[in-house]
């Protein structure tokens, strides 16, 4: 049987058999008409294929990812033009799904996984609409005058792997991306650094330095840069980087390896034309720990001097700009870095432990004060008496005063703002951030909260899932999109983010059986699904992991709220309240995995007493 590479396009008509109900003869015409004049042209055009039609359906295939894409966008594009003057409920309009896989040919047919994502894609799209896998939208990045748009992590009927969906935008995109496309952009993946210590422990530094030298390549408009959240995915995989070239779209790759024995590091790195194999850069540097910022500025400088890009001034001040100067103090961020993702207590005090160090190495380094802000914002979940706000304010603040364009400092201060009721500064200064940086995980998890918790769901699902996306280990995202999609009306969505956060979920349990965070809300994602005797087991290990935390205690009894134990739900809440921030207690209003309870009688004297005890603490600002 023979293999290959292929994009693959599947589309059908919406709400077909409705249509043959109403006409068939009618619809029957319509959709041979647009197939004719329309439809089999284009794939024509674009140098595809057709490989079967069933019904409505269209099953196609090309060899370039860019042509099945325009393809697609000129279909949908003509149709919408078709059917200005058609009434609404007589229009046939496609759905189209487009994968990058590997697909077996056999007698002029195609299968296999590549094929069957593609349906799958097709019937996630919205009417008129495109969605393809992350595998197409960075094989396309900015060749064609289209944007794109991530919908979520969806597990997907016979696909082993939750799947990147994006939709794609048939509007043109913003003018800044017009600009990098008119300037002879290079598309460039930088793979994760190999961490060459013998000691799984230090990825935190390998990954660090990666992470590092895409921030840098990336502030060169020039170069298109494939995201950290995609090239992880990467990370520990054997891979042909001919093939990874082929789905990541991009013509150049650097890879390279990390090394750190007593206070002296070692890295290696090349940069490949993958168009012909060429290696057009390799170098080793085997210097003191201290000189890992000079290292990495001679990186990205030698990658610019292989591509012959021409830096701008701001970008060549953006690069030469060092987060500080002392690299104990960089290493000792890079792991608070690492553990404030956790969001569970323990491991955000140390997170805060590492970020203290760091300053107390560096009194001016800014992102170390950032990260003491966020973890303190955090840690009032647990114990609001032991975080006063105006301290996260001040850390916040000092990070501001120190670099006022450093885009995690205006994310910890909207937060900090965000938690003393300053709202509209604090909308300001999310925004503010992701203007500096819209790949932040931070600005995007806050923000989404911080609509979360004023009920506009709509604006937290967009941000909660740019956060997602951003970090595939990020497991709370996903739990709040499922309530969020809950309050939204919206099951089908509802369930996707359910088993995308239990899969993250039990991945991060896996890994630190110790952490109680991954356990409660795994146990609220298998309450959503009904899986009622999972759930209880889940929330029954949370508890046994850490039976003071309040964070965990609180969504258990969402979880038992949603499974309809009334009496175990309100106990718990009970139990909590009293130690709860006026921040935790704003969830009360909006939050949906509480319905329902919320009739009963001991609920509402609760959350009376629960506003009650909110004014106080905003009266006297603690």
């Amino acid at each position: 049987m023979e293999r290959r590479l292929s994009a693959i396009l599947a589309a059908d008509v919406v709400g077909y058999s409705r249509l043959m109900g109403i006409d068939e003869s009618g619809t029957l015409q319509a959709l041979n008409r647009h197939r004719c004049e329309l439809v089999d042209i284009r794939i024509s055009d674009y140098k595809g294929r057709i490989v079967k039609l069933t019904g409505d359906g269209i099953l196609a295939e090309f060899q370039s990812v860019v042509n099945a894409v325009a393809c697609a966008a000129e279909i949908q594009r003509s149709m919408s033009t078709r059917n200005e003057n058609v009434p609404k409920d007589e229009r046939v309009e496609f759905r189209i799904g487009i994968n990058l896989g590997d697909v077996v040919v056999e007698n002029g047919d195609i299968f296999g996984d590549g094929v069957n994502l593609a349906a799958r894609l097709e019937r996630i799209a919205a009417p008129g609409g495109i969605a393809v896998s992350a595998s197409v939208r960075d094989q396309v990045g900015s060749r064609l005058n289209l944007g794109f748009e991530f919908i979520g992590e969806h597990m997907l009927k016979n696909i082993r792997q939750p799947v990147q969906v994006y939709t794609v935008s048939l509007a043109p995109p913003s003018s800044a991306r017009l600009i990098a496309q008119n300037r002879n952009t290079c598309f460039i993946a930088v793979l994760p650094f190999t961490n060459m210590s013998g000691d799984a422990d230090q990825d935190y530094f390998s990954d660090g330095i990666t992470e590092d030298i895409i921030t840098d390549l990336s502030k060169i408009s020039s170069l298109h840069v494939v995201p950290r959240n995609t090239i992880f995915t990467y990370k520990g995989i054997s891979v042909k980087l001919k093939r990874l070239a082929q789905e990541l779209g991009v013509r150049y790759v650097l890879e390279g390896s990390v090394r750190i024995f007593d206070k002296r590091v070692r890295i290696s790195g090349q940069l490949i034309d993958t168009a012909n194999g060429d290696h057009l850069w390799a170098e080793r540097y085997d210097r003191d720990l201290t000189d890992i910022f000079a290292i990495q500025d001679e990186i990205t400088h030698a990658i610019v001097g292989q591509l012959k890009v021409r830096l701008l001034p701001e970008e060549k001040k953006a690069i030469a700009n060092e987060p500080t100067a002392n690299v104990e103090a960089y290493t000792y961020y890079l792991r608070g870095r690492q553990l404030s993702h956790t969001w569970t207590k323990s491991y955000l005090q140390l997170a805060r432990r590492m970020f203290c160090k760091a300053v107390e190495l560096d009194p001016d380094y800014a992102r170390a004060y950032a990260g003491i802000a966020d973890c303190d914002a955090a840690i009032r979940d647990w114990a609001p008496d032991d975080v006063p706000l105006r301290r996260i304010l001040e850390m916040s603040a000092r990070a501001l005063a120190l670099d006022p364009d450093l885009p995690e400092a205006h994310a910890s201060h909207g937060l900090a703002l965000h938690q003393s009721g300053y709202d509209d500064r604090a909308a300001a200064a999310f925004e503010r951030a992701l203007t500096l940086d819209p790949n932040l995980f931070e600005a995007n998890f806050h923000y989404a909260r911080f609509f979360f918790m004023h009920g506009n769901f709509a604006e937290s699902v967009q941000y909660f899932t740019r956060a997602a996306e951003i970090r595939p280990d990020d497991y709370v995202s996903p739990i709040h999109l499922m309530a969020a999609y809950h309050s939204l009306g919206r099951g089908v969505d509802r369930e996707n983010w359910a088993r995308l956060g239990l899969l993250r979920a039990e991945r991060a349990l896996n890994l630190n059986p110790e952490n109680s965070g991954p356990a409660h809300r795994g146990a609220l994602a298998l309450a959503h699904l009904g899986d009622v005797k999972r759930a209880r087991d889940w929330a029954a290990r949370a508890i046994a992991i850490d039976p003071d935390d309040i964070v965990a205690q609180y969504n258990l009894a969402c979880v038992y709220s949603v499974l309809g134990d009334i009496d175990q739900a309100i106990d718990l809440l009970e139990k909590l309240l009293p130690h709860s921030s006026v921040y935790h207690i704003k969830w009360f209003n909006n939050d949906s995995d509480l319905d329902n309870i919320r009739d009963d009688p001991r609920f509402q004297k609760l959350l009376a007493a629960a506003m009650t005890q909110r004014e106080e603490m905003e009266r006297t600002g603690s």
